[in-house]
């Protein structure tokens, strides 16, 4: 077989191969307006059952391929060599004793590599999809200390692995900033979040603070966070006849194809990306260098390239959550209504990213308060650009406002859940939009009760067990909900009775392709062995990112704009010689492998039998799911409960979690199976960003110095107590399927929630993360 056959054998592979046969779910759909849509007919025992992964039996056989699982013929590995130095140029670069090793096909650095373009930063564009707007290895320019320099390719991984050490590099340093006090001293900006300045400022909040007969005033810290996913990205390249074919990890195809197509002066049509499989996304499964550097050498070498991160790889060139420092100060009346709410602060970023820790995004709608000034400003120092992680802001946002809440309700006196239902809004407080659900107040009695929160003892170290203090904690969980438009999906019936559903979307190991499936059988009314999925793909219409918690939305407002098409062009198909013949597409629904009428079942008439009269094989449609308008008119948030009970060693200092609950308010669940994995996920990356998560950066020379998971600590099977979950489950009426995003949520809250039961436990009060032993001694 040859490179070309190969790897178009590979790709059309990895497009079937993601087919998902499925299990029909689901009753009343919602679009938006509050009306339960009219062309899906209530089916019992469908969505809000419990459904296992469809993935999941693909997984545990190995026969799901990832993206360095993709073997293409003459194929070979690359290795990378990493800057050491914070910023300046490279004055020397010796390649020889590599290119003469066994086994190396090429070394290319910046001397012989492809002119390129630079990439397009996310954010500055719809189908941008890069980091930051540097060059890659077009010049002798060193921004970061682990940037990469060369990539050595070999015929095998151990080859060029070996080559790669045997690079010598000499470096000419410039003046750089690798301290957070060194940046701030430089002077700060204004930070901007998609596009939107990070600032709201109601009344004059610091002069209401100053006349407060009850305050809190301090700094909260969060350090720097790097991804960890289970899979360690990776990239299979192969150029086929003038196209550009990549077999990614990525949870944005759409925009890295268009993104590379730029890069390498290409048309949007000549590059094509398919991602079936993500072992784990959180936002850091985007476009970095590797990809481009690995089609560059692919280029230069004539040949296909696999480039495989290793795990100290992914923490040199793959950014995570960037520091921050940020104030909260409270003011109240002595009931406890808020008359100040000032949540400030300052963020890392880089000279050439544009990607602020926007932790005030969960603060703006959490809680009522006559006066309000929230801001985020931005320094630059030279590192590694930082990025989305699970919950961008919200993660670390609530650890501050939520143990500030924590601290006032302790100076007050008031049990921490009345005091946060004192102050609950019954508006947007700082837009003003009505909020389109809300139901964390009863999230917050759900939980209470099943936790058993009035067994609290307010007085801290007043329970103990042994050596071990035992405290509880609560907090607040909150992140926006978002739809973002560029959602698509195409449907295709075939005469056999069969469906196909194809939508630009990705599947992480959060259940996506799972939902997926239950909602498109249940718009078209067909059983789970009748309907194909196909995703993870830049040549499937759409663009859909898996990030924001808005995949699912997005996806589900997209089939429901396909079906309502499909419905309008199978009833042209159907003619007159149809029971449904006269009616309109508003008066008929999918029902049992077909069309029926809404008000009279029996007037109906099966896909099979309308294609088989019109001599057809086939009906396809493809629609772009409709604008998200709906967050022009409502505050949209997915809201929760966290509780939290901690046992702290009274000679140690040892924190162990004994027992956690959220409890939350994410509209309607579509699968609980799926939601409460997702739930619990989010809540055990809270535990590691509360208790052990810390990227630690020498402020020397800028460079990264725990980069492994036997320096960099997540939490394991030992660290992760009991959790409990449990949702409201109301449907909100203004988006479509009634549902919101439940990927990131689960984190939000957590980090505040550890700390204020480890206060609980021991009296002593830490505003810096993560909660180490040390800060308790």
């Amino acid at each position: 077989m040859t490179i070309v056959e190969d790897a178009k054998t590979a790709v059309q592979s990895a497009v079937q191969g993601v087919m998902s046969k499925l299990v029909p779910l689901a009753p009343d759909s919602w679009i938006p307006g509050g009306v339960p849509d009219p062309l899906i007919r209530q089916q019992h025992g469908l969505i809000g059952s419990e459904v296992s992964r469809l993935d999941g039996a693909f997984k545990v056989q190995g026969s799901a391929r990832f993206a360095a699982e993709f073997a293409l013929d003459d194929m070979v590995y690359a290795a990378l060599v990493f800057a050491t130095i914070p910023r300046g140029r490279i004055t020397s670069i010796t390649t020889a004793s590599a290119e003469a090793a066994t086994g190396v096909v090429l070394v290319m650095t910046h001397l012989n590599a492809p002119r390129m373009n630079k990439p397009a930063v996310f954010g500055s564009s719809s189908t941008a999809a890069g980091p930051s707007d540097l060059p890659i290895l077009q010049d002798d320019r060193i921004h970061w200390n682990g940037q990469p320099i060369a990539v050595v390719l070999a015929e095998t991984q151990e080859q060029a692995d070996h080559a790669a050490s045997l690079i010598e590099t000499t470096y000419a340093p410039e003046p750089s900033t690798t301290t957070f006090e060194g940046a701030k001293a430089e002077g700060a900006q204004p930070g901007l979040f998609m596009g939107q300045p990070l600032l709201t400022e109601i009344g004059d909040a610091e002069a209401t603070l100053a006349a407060a007969t009850h305050r809190v005033d301090q700094i909260y810290r969060t350090p720097r966070h790097s991804h960890n996913a289970i899979e360690p990205h990776a990239t299979t390249v192969a150029w086929v006849d003038g196209t550009l074919v990549i077999h990614d990890a990525s949870q944005l195809v759409t925009a890295a194809a268009a993104t590379i197509a730029d890069v390498f002066d290409l048309e949007p049509e000549q590059v094509r990306v398919t991602s079936p499989y993500v072992g784990g996304g959180f936002g850091g499964k985007c476009l970095w260098d590797h990809q481009i550097l690995g089609a560059a050498a692919a280029k230069l070498a004539q040949r296909p390239v696999r480039i495989a991160l290793s795990r100290e790889g992914v923490y040199r060139i793959v950014g995570g959550r960037t520091l921050t420092e940020q104030r909260v100060a409270l003011g109240a009346n002595a009931d406890g209504h808020l008359t100040a709410l000032i949540h400030t602060g300052t963020v890392a970023m880089t000279p050439h990213n544009n990607m602020p820790e926007p932790f005030i995004a969960g603060t703006r709608g959490a809680y009522a308060a006559d006066s309000f000034k929230l801001s985020v400003e931005t320094v630059t120092m030279n590192m590694l650009a930082n990025t989305f992680m699970r919950a961008p802001g919200e993660a670390v946002g609530t650890f501050a406002l939520e143990s500030a809440i924590d601290e006032l309700a302790v100076e007050l006196g008031i049990d921490p859940i009345d005091l946060r239902l004192r102050n609950e809004p019954e508006q947007d407080p700082t837009s003003g939009l009505p909020f389109s659900s809300r139901h964390i107040v009863e999230a917050w009695h759900a939980g209470s009760e099943r936790f058993g929160w009035a067994k609290r003892n307010p007085v801290p170290r007043s329970h103990r067990d042994g050596e071990w203090l035992v405290g509880m904690g609560c907090a607040t969980a909150t992140y926006p909900y978002y739809r973002m438009p560029g959602g698509a999906a195409r449907i295709t019936i075939n005469r056999d009775g069969t469906a196909l559903v194809e939508v630009a979307a990705h599947e992480m190991g959060m259940g996506t392709s799972t939902t997926t499936a239950m909602v498109a059988a249940e718009r078209l009314g067909l059983p789970m062995d009748k309907v194909e999925v196909r995703y993870g793909d830049s040549i499937i219409p759409g663009a859909i990112l898996a990030g924001g918690s808005q995949q699912t939305a997005a996806i589900g407002a997209a089939v429901i704009a396909a079906h309502n098409a499909l419905v309008a062009e199978l009833l042209k198909l159907a003619g007159n010689d149809s029971p449904l013949a006269g009616l309109s597409a508003d008066q008929i629904g999918s029902e049992d492998g077909g069309l029926a009428r809404l008000d009279d079942a029996t007037k109906r008439e099966s896909y099979v039998s309308i294609l088989e009269r019109a001599q057809r094989d086939s009906v396809t449609v493809m629609e772009q799911g409709s604008q998200p308008l709906e967050l022009m008119h409502w505050s949209m948030h997915s809201h929760g409960a966290m509780f939290c009970e901690v046992r702290v060693n009274a000679v140690t200092g040892e924190t162990r979690v004994s027992r956690f609950l959220g409890s939350f308010d994410t509209g309607r669940i579509l699968n609980p199976k799926t939601a409460r994995s997702q739930f619990r996920g989010g809540i055990i990356m809270g535990l590691g960003l509360a208790l052990m998560e810390e990227t630690q950066f020498d402020e020397r020379n800028g460079r990264i110095m725990n980069p492994s998971l036997a320096e960099y600590h997540v939490p394991v099977h030992l660290d992760v107590p009991e959790i409990d979950v449990i949702w409201t489950d109301i449907a909100d009426p203004h988006t479509p399927m009634g549902a919101h995003g439940i990927g990131e949520i689960g984190i939000t809250g957590v980090g505040a929630a550890v700390a204020n039961a480890i206060f609980n436990a021991t009296g002593r009060r830490v505003r810096d993360l993560p909660i180490t032993l040390d800060k308790l001694l």
